[in-house]
């Protein structure tokens, strides 16, 4: 039942909500009650079907309503953090996958807080090049070279290349990091990179006078966007109701 859970919670993350309804109906109604009455199955095995009906149908329905709060969340996450070194090593794992869906890759979270990930944390693909990705939410202390190596070890023993991957930190890389990194042709994201990215695919409102980026603020009359140009007074009245400015803020563009 485990191993079943498991699969069907990766499935369930990646699929629309009227399959979701198909899927319960099939596990509850059907599999749990309709097959083993005409089945004509004895009381102890209805029993059964029914419990396993009701446990997959709950299952799915619960899990596919944790992947739709996940993905907000990390919407959220890309949206309005501004202070990275905030974040623990889960939120950062989901901003650095939320960064590089908005840019066009299928992502797959692998990373494990509570036990090993074999280094890897994100695996994303698009147009058939696939890549991994280790996530290293350092703030001050620099990566060191030995990280890199093992990291190219990882997708050496996955019959991968230095190619296939990409190493995310928020802190820098030592010199000697940097040069194992291009000799191994694996690519590597610091703090600075990282957010540079992270502006190119953020929401952004433009003002409707010089039509440049406007930056979300509050005040005692709501929330709205402000012109930060210089000399500029457009904005763009939300409303009072945070709930409006987070819905805008955290659709995907």
């Amino acid at each position: 039942m485990d191993a079943l859970a498991d699969r069907l919670l990766s499935l369930i993350k990646r699929i629309s909500g009227k399959w979701v309804a198909a899927l319960t109906i099939v596990f509850y109604p059907v599999l749990g009650l309709i097959v083993p009455l005409a089945l004509d199955l004895p009381r102890s095995g209805l029993f059964v079907a029914n419990v396993v009906g009701v446990y997959l149908a709950g299952l799915v329905s619960l899990g596919w309503l944790g992947g739709q709060l996940e993905a907000q969340r990390r919407r959220h996450l890309l949206e309005w953090t501004t202070e990275l070194r905030h974040l623990n090593a889960e939120e950062f794992e989901w901003l650095v996958g939320e960064t590089f869906r908005r840019e066009g890759w299928m992502v797959t979270e692998t990373g494990r807080q509570d036990a090993p990930d074999g280094n890897i944390d994100l695996q994303i693909e698009r147009d058939g090049q696939r890549k991994m990705i280790q996530c290293k939410r350092w703030t001050a202390r620099e990566v060191p070279v030995e990280e890199i190596r093992s990291f190219i070890g990882t997708l050496s023993v996955a019959g991968l290349t230095g190619r296939d991957g990409i190493f995310v930190t928020l802190s820098n890389f030592t010199q000697a990091a940097e040069e194992q990194a291009h000799k191994g042709h694996l690519e590597l994201l610091d703090g600075k990179a990282l957010r540079d990215r992270m502006d190119k695919i953020r929401r952004a409102e433009p003002c409707p006078i010089c039509g440049r980026k406007m930056r979300l603020d509050h005040s005692p009359y709501g929330w709205w966007f402000r012109c930060v140009s210089p000399g500029c007074l457009g904005k763009k009245d939300l409303g009072g109701d945070p709930v409006r400015a987070l819905e805008f803020l955290t659709e995907a563009p």
